[in-house]
């Protein structure tokens, strides 16, 4: 019998209804509460939410600061001399009853050239940091080095940013005459007339607080930074007074309100910031908008597994008198096919229908939904659909090897599903978390994250905030191996074992007395 005309004869016998309603509630099951979840989720702004921040390239982004700014021309350059950077943060750990003067290790002052007020727009920004000394960053993604250390009275470092068209270059330097070139970056499409000046932020105080069997939950706390300036010259700009407002929404916390608001002092040469905010790649709001469309995915994995595992120990069952045989080897193949291939096309279904409606759902009321680019859609639908044959690959192979349908049922759920499941949730040490991902099957779950880890950003990059920590292709890769070997192992078992040699003997007593 020829290969496809065994995989239709496999495909007709695997296709009995408890199978296909089994592959049909999985799917539904995604389906239903991923858009249950969705459709009702809904912003919770009192009116109209502010206007998400949009980089050019169509990312949602952080953008907001405070800025005392001016026009500058295509050809110029502005230089200040930083002499003091503090900062506040409000109600920290252990007892979280104070408010204490400090800086996170992110909180930003310094000087930027940047496309207007609007948020999104391009910039480049050389500054000063809590705790990585000095940076030059641009267009929300880049971050280079400069100098370490901090600043002081005593120990000032001069800034400068100076521009020629759409290249942008910034310096520093310890005494204003010996510079030092941190970096370069090239605007593309930069208007004649940009906004120059200076600015200060300072993202929350992220901390971690320990929660079921050793997880961590993410708390953020309000904090500000303040830069003082003087000696502040600019090249090539309009003569004028300075102009000083917020990027984005500042100034309605009790803190800002009641104790130190955010803005621009000006006093004799001095010039005094204080912002909050963050400029960088990662927005707050709207970050794992793909996970909150999959909440049904790990019941539809249980069902999967025990639909493959359950078919896997009938296989053992049927093929018990073909012990050792090539045949057997070749039908246990060519069933893993046809599991892979009717849980393949469930997922491709599932995924490809929740994804893109679910995220519709929730941007229609009003969450915040990151662009998600066409390649990195179909990467995730595809990939999840591949990922779920695999997993059930590996179930079958355990039904086979196993040969006891609860007993096949439970080793592949414990193996599959159990780790993803557990890591899903801040229940366990991130660092164990992060080792059932690297060494389990579920690590090819992977291939469903969009999220990226940078280093200029401070957030809790750990698999119960949607962080896995192999890349897509290696967790798939990881997976792939899983189901192989599990596949061979079930294709050289002795099927059947113990149950083969009565059986056996007893048609060689029946053949003897036959011939008496």
């Amino acid at each position: 019998m020829s290969t496809i005309e065994l995989l239709r004869r496999e495909w007709n016998m695997f296709r009995r209804p408890g199978r296909l309603i089994a592959l049909a509630c999985a799917a539904l099951t995604v389906v239903a509460l991923g858009l249950l979840l969705a459709l009702n989720t809904r912003s919770s702004c009192p009116g109209a939410c502010p206007a998400v921040p949009v980089a050019a390239d169509g990312s949602v982004v952080s953008d907001t600061f405070w800025f005392l700014h001016r026009d500058l021309g295509r050809e110029g350059a502005i230089t200040v001399r930083m002499t003091s950077m503090t900062g506040t943060i409000t109600y920290p750990p252990p007892k979280h009853d104070r408010i204490v003067s400090g800086l996170v290790p992110w909180a930003k002052a310094g000087i930027i050239v940047k496309d207007g007020t609007r948020q999104g727009s391009r910039y480049a920004a050389l500054m000063m940091t809590g705790r990585h000394g000095v940076r030059f960053q641009h267009d929300y993604r880049h971050d280079v080095a400069g100098g370490p250390g901090g600043v002081s009275a005593r120990s000032p470092r001069w800034l400068r940013l100076s521009r020629s068209g759409d290249v942008i270059t910034g310096a520093e330097s310890a005494d204003g005459s010996r510079w030092r070139t941190v970096a370069t970056a090239t605007l593309d499409g930069l208007p004649d007339t940009v906004r120059v000046g200076l600015f200060a932020a300072s993202p929350g105080d992220l901390t971690l607080r320990e929660t079921g069997l050793g997880g961590a939950i993410e708390e953020v706390r309000f904090t500000q930074a303040v830069g003082v300036f003087d000696h502040v010259t600019v090249e090539g700009g309009a003569a004028g007074a300075w102009d000083s407002d917020a990027v984005g929404s500042m100034n309605h916390t009790d803190w800002e309100k009641h104790h130190n608001a955010s803005g621009a002092v000006v006093k004799d040469g001095v010039i005094t910031i204080s912002g909050t905010g963050d400029i960088g790649p990662v927005s707050e709001d709207g970050a794992r908008a793909v996970d909150n469309t999959l909440p049904g995915l790990p019941i539809a994995l249980i069902i999967l597994v025990a639909v493959a595992a359950r078919y896997g120990t009938r296989t053992a069952d049927e093929l018990t008198d073909r012990y050792g045989s090539a045949a057997s080897r070749r039908v246990i193949v060519v069933r893993a096919l046809v599991v892979a291939g009717a849980v393949f096309v469930t997922g491709l279904v599932a995924v490809g229908v929740v994804l893109p409606a679910g995220l519709a759902g929730m941007k229609a009321n009003g969450i915040v939904v990151p662009p998600l680019p066409v390649l990195t859609g179909i990467r995730v639908i595809v990939g999840l659909a591949a990922v779920l044959a695999l997993c059930a690959v590996v179930a079958y192979g355990l039904g086979v090897r196993l040969r006891r349908g609860w007993t096949a049922i439970v080793a592949g759920v414990s193996l599959i599903a159990l780790p993803f499941l557990v890591t899903a949730f801040p229940l366990l040490p991130d660092a164990v978390a992060d080792w059932l991902l690297r060494l389990t099957p579920a690590a090819g779950f992977a291939v469903k994250q969009t999220l990226v880890e940078y280093p200029q950003v401070t957030q809790h990059y750990a698999p119960s905030a949607g962080y896995f920590p192999l890349p897509w292709w290696a967790g798939l890769a990881l997976l792939c191996a899983y189901a192989l070997i599990v596949l061979l192992i079930a294709a050289r078992s002795p099927i059947g074992g113990d149950r083969e040699q009565p059986v056996r003997r007893g048609r060689r007593s029946r053949a003897g007395a036959s011939g008496g």
